[in-house]
């Protein structure tokens, strides 16, 4: 954890961090050639300081190791260096951390940005400029429909996960009431939207609250208690959902507790502490290494690499970059960025987490929801929502 504080630290003097990967070279440079080889460099913008930073660095962490090891085949007609860009997963950081990456005429594509949010607030750079941004983890379902021509995710929307989501709530959880809650984030209102949306179409009550960020959910959880929900459901991210969590236990309550895929990181679990966290629910449309026996050598290889495991979004950023590697390598030496975003429209790759293709919009193809719990202190799988949720 040490280099994970010191990551923090460091992202927090400055809003860009500039490193060469695997290529022999520690100087911060991004361009050029290096051992007689042209060079490219790809960025990453994510939250590398702040509440939630914990999700950019488990994306920065794949995303350098999908780089590093591409590197050290050493099969490339060219080298790979990355430069990272602190957004702090705010949309009023964001711009500044992309217009120092479309800056940067060295930089060919980028993974992230990460949050909703700060997606929404940078995409405008990227299209502009042409550069290719592939995010890991922006679900809000609007942000393929706002004109960007460059943006593409590889994780599936809001949509799916809060259908998917709501479905698992009424169907397998049989509640009699359900509290949403939402953190007042575009991520957040757009999970807890189409999660009551569903809700109601499966004829399961709900009171809905939207909660601005605090420090202390005391006063939150003595009204959540008092209406007596059989599941409360937290759309927003895991620094807030620790506090929510363990000031509702607290309190006494015995009903589920879930969240979405901004919770699913073991920092959930440290901040709520074991006890508090213990059985919760959370739903992701995304890939927990650990617990999928075929990412066995991906997760080795993350903790060689960053002396911790994969968290959420790792598996996706790894995925992320090497399909951005893929296109490169197709293209060869001397791609200009427009060349790399065109490409990159029809890529198909077999990524660890799924097939990498999209639509015409940017989303990507497969669309599968997996429903996560605390189990002795560690996040454990549940299973598909495909198969939880009784079929008639």
């Amino acid at each position: 954890m040490a280099r994970r504080r010191l990551l923090g630290a460091l992202a927090l003097a400055t809003a860009v961090s500039l490193t060469a990967a695997a290529c022999g070279s520690d100087d911060g440079d991004s361009g050029g050639s290096d051992g007689g080889k042209p060079s490219y460099t790809i960025g990453f913008q994510g939250p590398l300081s702040g509440d939630n930073q914990q999700l950019g660095i488990n994306g920065e962490d794949g995303f350098k190791l999908a780089i590093d090891e591409a590197n050290k085949k050493g099969d490339l007609p060219f080298t790979l260096k990355t430069v990272s860009s602190d957004d702090v997963g705010s949309p009023d950081q964001a711009p500044a951390a992309a217009q120092k990456l479309v800056d940067n005429k060295d930089v060919i594509a980028l993974v992230g940005p990460m949050f909703s949010g700060a997606t929404k607030a940078s995409e405008q750079f990227f299209s502009d400029a042409n550069l290719l941004s592939v995010s890991p983890s922006a679900t809000n379902p609007t942000l393929t429909s706002l004109g960007f021509t460059t943006f593409f995710r590889v994780i599936p929307t809001d949509d799916v996960q809060g259908k998917a989501a709501a479905d698992y709530i009424s169907k397998a959880l049989k509640p009699t009431k359900v509290y949403s809650v939402d953190d007042a984030s575009e991520y957040g209102t757009g999970l807890s939207k189409v999660i009551e949306t569903e809700l109601t179409a499966n004829g399961t009550t709900f009171v809905h609250e939207s909660v601005n960020p605090t420090k202390d959910y005391t006063s939150e959880a003595t009204k959540l208690v008092a209406e007596k929900p059989d599941v409360i459901y937290y759309s927003g991210y895991y620094a807030e959902f620790a506090l929510l969590t363990k000031a509702l236990k607290d309190k006494g309550y015995t009903g589920k507790i879930l969240s979405g895929d901004g919770s699913l990181d073991p920092q959930f679990i440290a901040q709520a502490g074991a006890a508090a966290a213990e059985g919760a629910l959370i739903s992701c449309p995304c890939l927990w290494a650990q617990a999928d026996p075929n990412a066995a050598g991906f997760v080795s290889a993350y903790k060689a690499l960053n002396g911790q495991d994969p968290g959420t979004y790792s598996a996706e950023a790894y995925d992320a970059a090497n399909a951005i590697i893929e296109v490169l390598k197709k293209l060869g030496p001397g791609a200009d960025r427009a060349a790399v975003s065109a490409a990159f429209k029809t890529i198909d790759y077999k990524g660890l987490t799924k097939q990498i293709k999209f639509s015409d919009k940017g989303e990507v193809s497969d669309q599968a929801v997996f429903i996560y719990t605390v189990k002795n202190g560690a996040i454990s799988l549940v299973g598909p929502v495909s198969k939880l949720v009784p079929t008639s």
